[in-house]
């Protein structure tokens, strides 16, 4: 693996020197995007829109559009703008998972410490571990402030990053029906989630649709004619809530019979 970032993690008057790697790899396939009429390749430019002329990637500044007027901006501006944000993963304070919603998480990254930092590494790793908190950090990657919590995984430390409450849509926004629910049927609806219920383990999920797709490549590639399957209606097509509860029930009870 590559490392996307050198820095130190922050963890009171310690510092400890780590690498940053991408915790994550994409399991679609990749698709290529052609002409239907000759197959061909298409590619995508980077142009002038004054001249039409393609622009080097060396030549391409960033630049933010202030009062009408461009402000370009270079490596060191975005490093001047917080030295130590840029080089350090700052932990603020430590916090329990639970408080922490789903809808913040976002990309995770592994850490791997560097040999000055090996024994602080597995001190923190091992103190996070005991405790069971998080550590909620603040690190810039890529010319952007990110939060963060700090994890342990297995021998590894994990950096979540989160998104900013900002950047959370309000739900409000939406149109949501004012119904009231009968005792009966939150009654049925609670047996069938018991009944669902199971230990997770995320090894049993595996990128199907990606298989499936790869099978329906290969047959195209020989010529085979393709039979699209049909879909099998696995619920009661009844109105009435409770017998739609209900068969869901009487499924499961059968299937596990």
């Amino acid at each position: 693996m590559r490392s996307l970032w050198t820095g130190t993690i922050g963890f009171g008057l310690v510092n400890i020197p780590v690498k940053l790697y991408s915790a994550t790899q994409q399991s679609d396939l990749d698709l290529d995007m052609l002409d239907k009429k000759d197959h061909s390749n298409i590619r995508f430019k980077r142009v002038n829109e004054k001249t039409g002329k393609e622009v080097p990637y060396a030549n391409i500044v960033k630049a933010y559009n202030y009062d009408g007027k461009y402000v370009v901006l270079d490596d060191e501006d975005f490093k001047k703008a917080s030295p130590e944000k840029t080089k350090m993963i700052e932990i603020s304070e430590f916090i329990n998972e639970e408080d922490v919603d789903s809808i913040y998480f976002e990309t995770p990254y592994f850490l791997e410490p560097q040999k000055s930092g090996e024994k602080a590494y597995i001190l923190l790793r091992e103190a996070l571990k005991k405790s069971g908190k998080l550590g909620l950090s603040t690190f810039v990657l890529r010319s952007k402030e990110s939060l963060a919590l700090l994890k342990p995984l297995g021998d590894t430390l994990l950096l979540q990053k989160i998104r900013f409450q900002e950047e959370i849509r309000d739900y409000t926004e939406l149109k949501i029906p004012k119904h009231t629910v009968k005792p009966t049927e939150l009654k049925m609806a609670i047996s069938l989630i018991e009944q669902l219920t199971a230990e997770f383990d995320i090894s049993r999920y595996k990128d199907n649709y990606s298989k499936e797709l790869m099978k329906l490549i290969a047959a195209k590639a020989k010529g085979k004619k393709l039979k699209v399957p049909e879909m099998k209606v696995v619920h009661s097509r009844s109105a009435d809530l409770m017998e739609q509860l209900k068969s869901s029930l009487e499924t499961k009870k059968k299937k596990a019979s």
